[in-house]
């Protein structure tokens, strides 16, 4: 069983000459996490006035002003899809073999070969809906699942062909009995992000590389368990296999 210490310490150990690479694509993951304050519901009330509006006038503008939100809004999650979720997966794949010794910041761009990014965009796609329909329900169950599929963008930066179903059933199955140790996990990093906030806010991004490659470190011990356990193979992640050389 795994240790948050020790994924810490080794971590670090990655960071020691890596810290300023790692600073960097957490920046452009947290630019491509999205995440916004929810909607203001404070409404307040006022008098009702007696003033008539014409709202056959006004229709034309309502019709406008809708179909530039739609649009807007399109804008948006095209956005997330196409650009976002490989970036995301380009980011884990830097971390990720970064823990493997390997740090190249050309790994960002992983996602972006023909041959990979039109299943990692599927893929990705596919676990924001499980993610988007768990948080219909309540949000206890959201968060779960959240974890339950939390390993999905490491598993494409090791296999991005893997399928959008498999990945999405092998990381459920790596977090089996996980998922709570995970979310400590996490909780344990509140210390450093709240010296962040105190430091105007800034001193958060220099924690997102620690807690980066602590993750990686994570998703490569849990990827060992599920070898161990005959849950996937190495043929199946492509862990044998010539290094990729970007152009």
């Amino acid at each position: 069983m795994w240790e948050r210490k020790e994924l810490k310490h080794r971590a670090k150990e990655v960071l020691r000459t890596s810290y300023w690479k790692a600073f960097l694509v957490s920046i452009i993951l947290a630019f491509v996490g999205g995440g916004s304050s929810p909607p203001d519901l404070n409404f307040r009330s006022s008098r009702s006035t007696d003033i008539n509006v014409d709202w056959g006038m006004l229709a034309p503008f309502f019709a406008i002003f809708i179909i530039i939100f739609i649009v807007i809004f399109l804008l948006v999650i095209a956005f997330r899809i196409f650009l976002c979720f490989p970036l995301e997966v380009g980011s884990m794949r830097f971390f990720k073999q970064s823990a493997e010794h390997e740090v190249n910041l050309n790994h960002l761009g992983y996602a972006f070969d023909k041959t990979r990014y039109l299943d990692i965009v599927k893929t990705m796609t596919w676990r924001a809906f499980l993610n988007f329909l768990w948080y219909l329900l309540l949000i206890i169950p959201g968060i779960v699942k959240f974890y339950a599929y939390s390993l999905v963008p490491f598993i494409l930066a090791d296999n991005p062909n893997i399928g959008y179903r498999r990945a999405v059933d092998l990381s459920k199955q790596m977090t089996q009995g996980h998922k709570f140790r995970i979310f400590v996990l996490e909780l344990s990093f509140i210390g450093w992000i709240l010296l962040g906030v105190l430091a105007l806010f800034i001193g958060v991004l220099f924690v997102l590389p620690y807690i980066n490659a602590t993750r990686a470190e994570l998703y490569l011990t849990l990827r060992q368990l599920a070898l161990n356990d005959g849950l996937t193979t190495e043929e199946e992640l492509r862990l044998k296999q010539t290094p990729i050389f970007y152009t």
